[in-house]
């Protein structure tokens, strides 16, 4: 997952982004060193957070990056 590089790419740190999400900053650390994925439902609103779309946040978009 892309989720480290999009963060940075916007400026945030974990912290920000654990609390858009409702998560603990712990889990955004875990899915930025690949020992767990986002559930399927925080997805959207990742990518929304994110400026991006949900397909960049696999890498899978190749346009991704903030204001994508």
């Amino acid at each position: 997952m892309k989720i480290k590089e999009l963060r940075e790419a916007i400026g945030m740190n974990q912290s920000e982004l654990a609390k858009q999400a409702g998560v603990k900053q712990s889990s955004v650390a875990q899915w930025e060193n690949g020992k767990s994925k986002p559930l399927s439902d925080k997805l959207p609103q990742l990518a929304k957070i994110l400026h991006c779309s949900i397909d960049a946040l696999f890498g899978l978009d190749a346009a991704a990056g903030a204001g994508a």
